[in-house]
C-alpha cells in the first residue's frame, strides 16, 4: 500500500482545479499548468481535498498510485509558491551573470557560454558566483539547473566547477610525490 497516496492532496484558496475525466489543470498565481492521469488510477475531489486511487488492483496501478499523487502535488505547489534550483560556482574567474534572456558563463573555457533562458524559467544571478533557476514546474526546473551543471561538473580534487548548493563534493587527496 502506498504511504504517499493514502494522503489527499489540500487545493489551497486562490488555485482554480479542473479535473475532466483524466485530465488536470490547475491555475494559480504562478501560472497555469496540467497533466494527464494514467488509466490505471482513479482520481476524486471533494471540496478542497483530491484523492488520488488505484483504478483496480493490479501491480502497475499500484505503482503509478503514488506517483501520480505526487505529481499533482507539485502542481499545485508549482502554481503557488514554486519551485527554487541554486546553483554555486566554484573557481578562480568562474562567474555567471544574466543578460536579458541569456545567462553569460565564463566556466575557464576559452569561450563563454551563452545559455538561452526558456519559457516559463526565472534565472537570477544575486552574486557573480551564484545562480538561481526559479519556476512553477519542478521538472522543468530541475532539468535547466542540470544542464547549466553540465557544462563544468564539480572535479573531486579542487572542487572547481558548477555544483548545486546542497550538494557534497567528495575530495579526493592529491598524487605524493
Amino acid at each position: 500500500m502506498s504511504r504517499i497516496g493514502k494522503h489527499p492532496v489540500a487545493v489551497p484558496s486562490g488555485v482554480d482545479l479542473q479535473l475532466t475525466g483524466k485530465d488536470v489543470t490547475v491555475k494559480g498565481a504562478k501560472g497555469v499548468l496540467s497533466m494527464k492521469f494514467v488509466d490505471d488510477v482513479s482520481v476524486e475531489r471533494e471540496g478542497d481535498l483530491v484523492w488520488v486511487k488505484p483504478a483496480n488492483d493490479s501491480i502497475r496501478a499500484r505503482q503509478m498510485w503514488g506517483m501520480q499523487r505526487t505529481l499533482l502535488s507539485n502542481l499545485v505547489e508549482g502554481v503557488t509558491t514554486g519551485f527554487i534550483k541554486k546553483l554555486e560556482i566554484v573557481g578562480v574567474g568562474y562567474r555567471a551573470a544574466v543578460k536579458g534572456k541569456v545567462l553569460n558563463l565564463a566556466l575557464g573555457y576559452s569561450h563563454d557560454i551563452n545559455f538561452d533562458i526558456p519559457e516559463g524559467i526565472e534565472i537570477k544571478c544575486p552574486t557573480a558566483t551564484t545562480i538561481e533557476v526559479s519556476g512553477a514546474n519542478k521538472q522543468r526546473v530541475g532539468q535547466v539547473a542540470a544542464e547549466i551543471r553540465s557544462y563544468r561538473k564539480p572535479e573531486p580534487y579542487k572542487g572547481k566547477g558548477v555544483k548545486y548548493a546542497d550538494e557534497f563534493i567528495f575530495r579526493k587527496e592529491g598524487k605524493k610525490k
